[in-house]
């Protein structure tokens, strides 16, 4: 079973800014070790033996590429693909990576946001994926805590009751996937000019053509670093995050032979 992986990280992070008008989102140095946050998520795959890895780049897409060059300081084989112009979205940048051999033949492609840092059980994973013979296996966590809180109130105006960031019992997808080869196949035919996203048209293209879509829980705490708040928070807790244990500073990389698309 051949698995490979594929890190979305070409977006421009508008809710990070200031920081990305220095740093691609992905880079943005982090913790005492001043590590970027893609290096963890490239740690966490290797650890799991994901060994081949392609970076879907975009806006500020030599800062990654200077950083990681081919993979071998990081114990992976890394490739490169960036976002066609014209065609934007998650799913147009794995499609793009897809044609152009960035990503090769596999039997399954994980797929992983580059913003996003969970201590995922990536093995645990894939066996869900292959025990179930799903076509795609969606990464959930169970419940949901609303960064506000809400209130009750009555019919004629008065609030009965209040709950300050209540945990709603919800399914909440993480962002990350296993695609098998059909889905790969349906993410190709989906491709196209305007903006096409994973979560928003291959999903549910996959549940119409009623292609097994597994379910996968983790209980383990997530980040989506998408905002300076969320940023700020992981910064200070990184180095208690168990990820920290396994991605130490490197030397330099060697520069990368392939070329982007």
């Amino acid at each position: 079973m051949r698995t490979e992986g594929a890190v979305l990280c070409g977006g421009r992070g508008e809710r990070l800014k200031p920081l990305t008008d220095y740093f691609q989102k992905v880079m943005i140095p982090i913790g005492p070790k001043k590590l970027p946050l893609l290096a963890y998520v490239v740690g966490l795959l290797q650890h799991h033996g994901v060994e081949k890895i392609a970076l879907l780049t975009g806006y500020r897409s030599e800062d990654v590429i200077k950083y990681f060059g081919d993979g071998s300081s990081h114990g992976v084989a890394v490739t490169y693909s960036e976002d066609a112009p014209g065609r934007t979205g998650s799913l147009n940048a794995v499609a793009n990576a897809l044609e152009n051999g960035a990503i090769s033949k596999c039997d399954e492609l994980l797929v992983y946001y580059g913003d996003v840092l969970a201590d995922l059980d990536v093995t645990a994973l894939l066996a869900t994926h292959r025990r179930k013979d799903a076509d795609a296996t969606l990464v959930l966590s169970r419940g949901y805590t609303l960064p506000v809180g809400t209130a009750k109130v009555s019919k004629g105006g008065l609030v009965e009751s209040v709950k300050e960031k209540p945990m709603l019992s919800l399914n909440v997808t993480t962002g990350c996937m296993v695609l098998g080869g059909k889905a790969m196949a349906k993410v190709r035919r989906l491709a196209g000019v305007e903006r096409t996203d994973l979560m928003t048209h291959l999903l549910p293209a996959l549940l119409a053509s009623r292609l097994r879509v597994a379910a996968y829980y983790t209980a383990e705490a997530w980040y989506d670093v998408g905002t300076v708040s969320s940023f700020q928070k992981l910064d200070v807790e990184i180095e208690k995050h168990p990820l920290s244990f396994m991605v130490q500073p490197t030397e330099a990389p060697r520069p990368s032979p392939a070329a982007r698309a």
